[in-house]
């Protein structure tokens, strides 16, 4: 953290910021697919826990009880979503399903310009959860974090947060 963040108050790590940002990598990478809350949810804490899924390294360190990080990134993910959206990175669509987030036009070229080592390893694992993760059916994607994640899926059912099957 810079001098200036700190006199300034202003939050990087686990930031609405930090965590808006990658958000919008992994909806990049799995564009044009449109995620809701609670997956945007899940999707930031496997993409830097990949190896938790049997993917590359992980990003973030494997610290004992990480899936309870889970209870407390839903508000800071949706506070960050509402951020990216601000800036014209992020569309919200509200159908059918539900509400739903896509990368917009505007989110390629930004993610692009993203070369720092950290960033690189993001969009590398961002682009494996893509292909591998993304593209399972809600009640597949469910089912992979209810085994890797388990106990605490409960926890969020129990918060009201139910989401529409995309195969409903």
């Amino acid at each position: 953290m810079t001098d200036n963040a700190i006199s300034s108050g202003i939050e990087l790590f686990n930031s609405p910021l930090e965590t808006g940002v990658r958000a919008l990598v992994v909806l990049n990478a799995a564009y044009p697919m449109m995620f809701d809350l609670s997956q945007l949810t899940w999707l930031d804490h496997l993409v830097v826990h990949t190896a938790d899924i049997k993917g590359p390294d992980s990003l973030h360190p494997d610290l004992p009880h990480r899936t309870g990080e889970l209870l407390v990134r839903r508000p800071v993910i949706e506070e960050s979503l509402t951020l990216m959206r601000r800036l014209h990175l992020v569309d919200v669509v509200a159908d059918d399903y539900g509400i739903r987030y896509q990368a917009s036009e505007e989110a390629y070229p930004f993610v692009e310009l993203m070369r720092s080592p950290y960033a690189q390893a993001l969009k590398e694992r961002a682009k494996w959860l893509a292909e591998n993760v993304c593209t399972l059916d809600a009640h597949q994607l469910e089912k992979l974090v209810t085994e890797k994640i388990g106990r605490w899926k409960v926890e969020f059912q129990g918060q009201g947060q139910h989401h529409r099957s995309y195969d409903d």
